[in-house]
Parts: structure tokens; C-alpha cells; sequence
């Protein structure tokens, strides 16, 4: 059985995706920028738009029936390699005790004000 989840976001129509979907007892969260939804705005700062991803994030997991602690795999996608131990105290405070298995890829994104891309996989509890 799949389940679609989506934010609402106008990318997941006109690119053709789903924020994440439930499979199998895996939730695949797609590579999600820093946007925040309520206004499509996107902050400046790589640590401001790292702490709205993994909002959106949490909120994908929660909609699916997990949270957080049920991240098994994260990766992380950044522009400028340059920026990425800005984003450690964020990242620290929301997976420090989980500690999932984690890379950091640097690769060009959608658009030139998206400095973070995060990507989760997650085991649904029980």
C-alpha cells in the first residue's frame, strides 16, 4: 500500500511529486528546500532555511504516522559546501541523540536562493 503526503507546495504539482511517501512501512521524505509554505518565502540564511526543512520535514513524518527519532537516513544537499557547518547546531539539536546515517552532497539546486536540500528516510514505529 502507498500513501501520497503533500505540503500544498506548487513544486509538488508542477514538477510532479509527493513531499514524501508511506510504503511498506518506509516513509521516503523528498529532498525538501527551506521554504516556509504558509508564505513562500524563502529565508537568506543557510541555517534559517536548514531549521524550515526539517519543519517540513517533521510535519511529513508526522502526517505519515512518524517523527523525527524515526529517521534511519538523511542526506543533505548544499550549493556551497561552504555553508554546511553553519547548519551543524541545527541539525545537532533535532538529530544529535538520533544520529541516523548522514551524508552531505554538494550539487547546484532549483533555484539560486535554495542554499539546503534535505532528504530523509524513515521507519514507521512499531
Amino acid at each position: 500500500m502507498r500513501k501520497l503526503i503533500s505540503t500544498g507546495s506548487p513544486f509538488e504539482v508542477s514538477i510532479g511529486y509527493s513531499r514524501a511517501i508511506v510504503c511498506d512501512g518506509w516513509v521516503f521524505v523528498a529532498g525538501t528546500t527551506g521554504y516556509d509554505y504558509a508564505t513562500m518565502t524563502m529565508p537568506a540564511n543557510v541555517a534559517d532555511q536548514c531549521r524550515n526543512a526539517l519543519m517540513t520535514i517533521e510535519a511529513a513524518l508526522a502526517e505519515a504516522g512518524a517523527g523525527m527519532a524515526d529517521v534511519t537516513r538523511v542526506r543533505y544537499i548544499l550549493p556551497d559546501p561552504g555553508d554546511w557547518p553553519e547548519c551543524w547546531p541545527v541539525t545537532s539539536v533535532v538529530f544529535g541523540n538520533i544520529r541516523p546515517a548522514a551524508t552531505m552532497i554538494s550539487a547546484g539546486l532549483q533555484e539560486p536562493e535554495m542554499k539546503i536540500e534535505i532528504e530523509v528516510t524513515a521507519r514507521l514505529p512499531g
